[in-house]
């Protein structure tokens, strides 16, 4: 089986990153590096071990401003990777969607790989999100950034959505899960071609 791997590094006067994923690490997926953002790289490493990826990143951010510039960047370099790692996406699942419980919050999250971009985030569950809650020194609002981010240079229509959950950290933990669930099952390779009754996805 080919390796599905891609690295690469986008620098601006906000963020330096050079970032590397690789599919179908089951079992031994996980984050090395850091984002400068103890809860952010908790979240990280958690999408990589539920999804099977290997994730490496090296990056300094404005964190003297904030954590915005560091998660929406990461997202963004995260999702052009995945882009280019499914190329045409021919042979692969393409549709996927995931449950993922942890302690009193569930979250749920749909995913098409299909190269068309869109984002619904529903965390209402939790108010505390969109109020941006610090965990640690994360603003809890800034994850719809992030999969915003994601969703967008990655080509993926991703909803989400935040069953029921009154701890924060939970409720945003099992997002990253569900998300992290979901693309990974979407993007498992079948070797079918391409699954569009037009026979082109995008």
């Amino acid at each position: 089986m080919k390796m599905r791997y891609s690295e690469k590094e986008r620098n601006t006067k906000e963020t330096k990153i050079k970032l590397s994923l690789e599919l179908d690490r089951t079992g031994s997926g996980g984050l090395t590096g850091t984002s400068g953002i103890g809860f952010f790289d908790h979240m990280l490493n958690s999408f990589a071990v539920h999804g099977g990826f290997a994730v490496a990143l090296e990056m300094t951010g404005d964190l003297n401003v904030d954590g915005h510039h560091t998660v929406e960047d990461v997202g963004i370099v995260l999702g052009s990777l995945f882009a280019e790692i499914l190329g045409s996406r021919s042979g692969i699942a393409r549709f996927a969607h995931e449950y993922v419980p942890m302690d009193e919050a569930l979250a749920f999250a749909a995913v098409d790989v299909s190269g068309r971009p869109f984002l619904h985030f529903d965390s209402s569950a939790c108010p505390s999100i969109a109020e941006g809650q610090l965990i640690g020194e994360y603003d809890a609002s800034l994850t719809v950034e992030f999969f915003r981010a994601l969703a967008f240079n990655a080509g993926f229509t991703l909803h989400m959505k935040l069953e029921y959950g009154s701890n924060t950290h939970h409720a945003v933990e099992a997002l990253f899960k569900a998300a992290a669930r979901a693309i990974s099952a979407a993007a498992r390779e079948t070797g079918d071609g391409v699954l569009s009754a037009k026979g082109v996805l995008g």
